[in-house]
């Protein structure tokens, strides 16, 4: 009887055969990137202020600041601004010191977006009074314009600057102003020729491994666990070094492990992400590219995952120390070779809901709706726990269920819902030719954490914590002016012709969602 339980559940070498391909999305063929400005969209000649202008601090690691960055251009055309090239933040967790010009393609974002909006590279030394505030959360058109267009307005000034630049702009926005964020995201941040050179030798790399490969964001570092509070069964050994790390953040309170891994606010383990992968089809051949940190508990926590899949790669293993040593030490840039090299990937498994996945999500979607996995981390937990309970093909057939709306398809969230950065709907448009369309198929059937699945049942949102207070938008009135003179901060320094501010670095960090 013991032999017979124990051969109940028995993982396959092999994915199976499904009866659909695993490399390509579904209809994903009716589908293309639109972000084109329509006509009653201004251009920058007609839309800008002389002598108005906008300076932007961005916040957190590189995809965090990405955001930064494509909203920072959308917030310089409502106010009629120019926008000067923002500066990358190098004081956070990250401790890099790369600015713009050093990860992006400084003069193709300048050309790129030079019909849309003016944007230099410094700020001029006649530009006057610099006064420095701060956006609210998601901040949408009329807020800018209650908020901080009165500042331009204040005698000597001219210009502002914004710090901690991060999801300071609404996920609902004219259609417009929605393109301007696709043509900034997807066109105009290019990546420098060092960064792009390095990245295209990774990608050749695995393609000569194999014809398709996976890229899995794994995001198993131990600041990560030890910031979500969630546990793995690695008894008191684990609960005392994490417990450690809890400690930086002064302002984290205390979190009951079950009961994030129950609301699915937990990554999976590198083992679960392989067992999820083989029960979608993927068999033991398929070539994994990680893009991760270290990784806690290091081979051990990986063997698992190794055992699924033997073809587990990363940038250290298929490229030299010598070839990354110009990347090594500025997280940023090494982040941006694992975001290249998953963005070719034929497919994209994003084992947390932080920025970078949602971004490439996004510019998944709006290329062609190349394969995206998102783990529906609620369901699937309490599949985990009674694997144990069931044969591998029941198994097996639960987390192919439970993945519906969680693989980039098409259709996944109605429109209107869901995060901007992850569903570009307004930049992406249908094919005519598309057989029984009809125009209406981004507002039908809704399969995402936002929406309503098939069988009326309201799928599972997941968002990290730092990301629960942006969760709701919020509409701003005339009023919210009043008193917007108290919070202003005026700079106490000079730094090459420019007045900043010195600010204080929170405790709590945002830094687990790149």
């Amino acid at each position: 009887m013991n032999v017979e339980k124990e051969n109940v559940f028995r993982v396959p070498m092999s994915g199976g055969s499904l009866g659909l391909d695993l490399w390509t999305s579904n209809r994903s063929n009716f589908f293309h990137g639109c972000s084109n400005a329509s006509s009653n969209f201004l251009n920058a000649e007609m839309n800008t202020e002389r002598n108005r202008h906008l300076l932007i601090a961005t916040s957190g690691g590189l995809n965090q600041q990405r955001t930064g960055i494509t909203d920072a251009v959308v917030a310089a055309y409502i106010l009629n601004a120019t926008l000067v090239v923002p500066k990358l933040d190098q004081k956070s967790f990250w401790k890099d010191a790369s600015n713009f010009s050093e990860i992006f393609d400084v003069d193709w974002f300048i050309k790129y977006l030079s019909r849309d909006v003016k944007i230099i590279k410094q700020l001029p030394v006649k530009a006057g009074k610099v006064m420095t505030t701060r956006a609210p959360r998601k901040c949408n058109q009329k807020c800018y314009e209650t908020r901080i267009l009165p500042i331009f307005r204040k005698k000597h000034v001219q210009a502002v600057q914004l710090t901690k630049f991060d999801y300071r702009l609404s996920n609902r926005l004219d259609v417009d102003l929605q393109k301007l964020r696709c043509r900034v995201n997807y066109h105009a941040l290019r990546f420098t020729d060092p960064i792009l050179e390095m990245s295209r030798k990774l990608v050749e790399r695995m393609r000569m491994k194999s014809k398709n490969y996976v890229a899995l964001h794994l995001r198993f570092e131990p600041d990560m666990l030890a910031f979500s509070g969630c546990y793995y069964g690695g008894g008191a050994k684990e609960m005392k070094e994490l417990g450690a790390i809890r400690k930086r953040w002064k302002t984290l309170h205390t979190k009951n492990p079950e009961k994030e891994r129950r609301h699915g606010k937990c990554p999976l383990s590198p083992e679960e992400v392989g067992l999820m992968l083989r029960a979608l089809g993927f068999g033991n051949d398929v070539h994994i590219y990680v893009a991760s940190g270290e990784v806690y508990g290091g081979e051990e926590t990986l063997a698992p995952l190794k055992a699924l899949f033997p073809n587990v790669h990363t940038k250290e293993t298929i490229a030299t120390k010598e070839e990354l040593a110009q990347f090594s030490s500025y997280s940023s840039r090494m982040a941006a070779l694992d975001f290249i090299v998953c963005d070719e990937s034929d497919v994209f498994v994003a084992n947390n809901n932080g920025n970078m996945a949602k971004i490439l999500a996004g510019k998944r979607r709006y290329f062609g709706h190349k394969p995206t996995i998102r783990p529906n981390t609620k369901k699937l937990y309490r599949l985990f726990l009674n694997r144990e309970n069931m044969t591998w093909d029941e198994f097996a057939s639960r987390v192919r269920t439970f993945q519906i709306g969680f693989m980039g398809e098409p259709n996944e969230v109605k429109a209107g819902r869901g995060e901007f950065h992850e569903h570009p709907l307004s930049c992406i448009c249908e094919n005519s030719e598309a057989p029984g369309i009809g125009g209406s198929t981004l507002n039908s059937k809704a399969h995402k954490s936002t929406g309503e699945l098939d069988n009326g049942e309201v799928a599972d949102e997941v968002l990290s914590e730092d990301e629960e207070d942006l969760s709701e938008e919020i509409e701003y009135t005339e009023d919210d002016v009043n008193g917007i003179q108290e919070r202003l901060v005026l700079p106490n320094r000079r730094d090459s012709g420019l007045l900043v501010m010195s600010e204080q670095q929170p405790e709590l960090e945002e830094i687990f969602s790149d």
